[in-house]
């Protein structure tokens, strides 16, 4: 496996409001379309980043203190949650995932997949609410 290729765990914050769980994870010099989200039935959260073309056109890297991208985590979410109803942006190398805490108690799976709104910006909408 080549030095850009290692996989990183993402640190993330959660946050938890009266009807909501808010996850923001730092993932910077990542395209929207490059990350995807996804709640698992168990109530796991996965969030998966992979850089295509990573250092393309560089042909001698001089100094590399820091790693942008494979991104992986996988955290188990204190809430069932609904999935197909989340909130999610991805700006200033920042994704923010908003996730609807479920009236029943059941978590509904989805897999999500940023929309690019603009430069190095994307975002799903599932109608949860403002975000």
């Amino acid at each position: 496996m080549q030095e850009q290729e290692k996989i990183q765990q993402i640190p993330v914050k959660v946050y938890r409001s009266e009807d909501r769980l808010m996850v923001a994870a730092p993932m910077p010099g990542m395209q929207p379309e490059d990350i995807i989200v996804g709640i698992a039935e168990n109530g796991d959260l996965i969030i998966r980043g992979e850089i295509r073309a990573l250092l393309k056109d560089i042909k001698e890297l001089l100094v590399d203190e820091w790693s942008v991208g494979m991104y992986y985590r996988e955290l188990h979410l204190p809430n069932a949650v609904d999935g197909q109803h989340a909130n999610i942006t991805y700006g200033n190398g920042v994704l923010v995932v908003a996730l609807p805490i479920s009236r029943n108690g059941q978590t509904t799976p989805a897999t999500l997949i940023l929309e690019k709104v603009g430069v190095a910006h994307g975002e799903y909408v599932g109608k949860a609410g403002r975000m």
